[in-house]
């Protein structure tokens, strides 16, 4: 029996244009698979060259062991968010399965958030930015090896006025806090 998987996407359209992006990848069944240090670093080197390729903006990236944050923007109006994505996982699973032949490493599908305007870069990127921050991996965020930009220097970058949350984390905290109704 085939189990048919829930589309979370958008219409296609959505993802083409020059349009900001916030992603997360996780990794298969969240294996840390990328806290080889060796493998983060080439990981890395893939998502330069397939924003380079693909027409995409990094402006903040963090790799974790078992999962990717980063904030792309397209460059152009025929730059495809879902191909980028695509053919990052593509390159990077070949590259994992070159020390792990049986083993996948990111889940079927990935997260996204298009930002909207009340979503200020700056804030979101150093969102990305304090993910080892929060998890306790590291106490400054600079001291993380396998967070970044493509485009600045991002640990002289200003601190942002306003702290940014993904709407989802937003939405399950006010799901958690919401009083629980009996029914009558």
């Amino acid at each position: 029996m085939r189990f048919r998987r829930t589309n979370i996407r958008l219409p296609a359209p959505v993802y083409i244009g020059r349009r900001r992006f916030f992603l997360t990848l996780c990794c298969e069944n969240r294996n840390h698979a990328l806290a080889d240090g060796s493998l983060a670093r080439r990981v890395i080197e893939v998502l330069r060259e397939t924003a380079r390729r693909h027409a995409f903006v990094v402006h903040a990236y963090c790799l974790m062991p078992d999962h990717l944050h980063a904030l792309v923007e397209g460059r152009d109006v025929s730059s495809n968010c879902l191909n980028f994505v695509g053919h990052f996982k593509r390159q990077t699973t070949v590259l994992f399965r070159q020390a792990s032949p049986c083993a996948s490493l990111w889940q079927k599908k990935f997260y996204d958030h298009i930002l909207r305007g009340r979503d200020p870069l700056p804030s979101v990127a150093a969102y990305i930015w304090m993910n080892p921050v929060r998890q306790g991996i590291v106490s400054k965020p600079e001291d993380y090896p396998y967070s970044g930009s493509f485009v600045v220097d991002w640990t002289k970058a200003p601190q942002p006025t306003s702290a940014w949350t993904p709407p989802w984390k937003l939405h399950l905290a006010a799901t958690a806090d919401a009083p629980n109704k009996a029914v009558l």
